[in-house]
């Protein structure tokens, strides 16, 4: 799939509708009708006060198009070509902490593992929801994180409870630390039943790095084969 970085120039809003609010997100994530679908949803400025100034298909698509257009909130999926979301989050720490602009970060992926939403809120993201959330609740979620609360689907508030209720530091799996950021994206592929060629066309790598990538995990999770790569991931919730 071949995809390009896309930016509206931003409009004035009418408030009519949308109680006068107004904010300007970002759409991230790497499949084209999912993007159309949550465009047509909530980009109606007029009705929901929600301007979609730009999209963006992988990590370095995002990154370029975040900076260009410094939205107010960015709609990221977790698992994107080039890193994931949290690479996305790594790379525009320094929006993140713009006192006066700040870039606000909410995840929105079908993922609803705990590791995939303890990463992208360690990284910096303000919540994390679902594919299955409705407009209207995407809606005043987007807005919520633009006013600076921290945004939950109801089931996954209890992981991020969980990993950060003590001072101490959350648990870290020394095993998953030692995979790569792809390592654990094609982990959790062939951990779904997906054929090396599906990994391949997803992730946009050759199915000779899909075997080199399944041959590195399982080497270092000292396991033998598929099988017991997919009961590893499933023990650790991570399919």
């Amino acid at each position: 799939m071949s995809d390009t970085t896309e930016t509206n120039e931003p409009v004035e809003p009418t408030g009519e509708g949308a109680g006068g609010r107004h904010v300007r997100v970002v759409l991230v994530d790497d499949h084209r009708m999912f993007r159309t679908g949550v465009q047509a949803e909530i980009g109606r400025t007029e009705q929901t006060g929600v301007e979609v100034v730009g999209e963006a298909a992988d990590v370095d698509q995002a990154v370029t198009v975040i900076t260009a257009t410094r939205p107010e909130v960015v709609l990221l999926d977790v698992h994107l070509p080039g890193g994931g979301g949290v690479e996305v989050l790594r790379r525009c720490a320094a929006l993140m902490s713009d006192a006066e602009q700040p870039v606000r970060f909410l995840a929105l992926s079908v993922s609803d593992a705990a590791e995939d939403v303890i990463g992208v809120i360690r990284g910096g993201a303000r919540g994390y929801v679902t594919k299955t959330i409705t407009g209207t609740d995407l809606v005043n979620s987007v807005f919520r994180v633009q006013e600076g609360d921290a945004v939950f689907s109801p089931r996954l508030a209890g992981f991020v409870l969980d990993a950060f209720a003590s001072t101490d530091a959350p648990p870290v799996d020394e095993d998953l630390d030692r995979l790569t950021q792809r390592e654990r994206e094609v982990l959790r592929l062939i951990a779904r039943g997906y054929a090396y060629k599906e990994i391949a066309k997803q992730l946009f790598i050759s199915v000779k790095t899909v075997e080199s990538h399944v041959s590195a995990v399982l080497r270092k999770l000292q396991l033998s084969n598929r099988h017991e790569l997919t009961r590893w991931a499933t023990a650790r919730r991570l399919v």
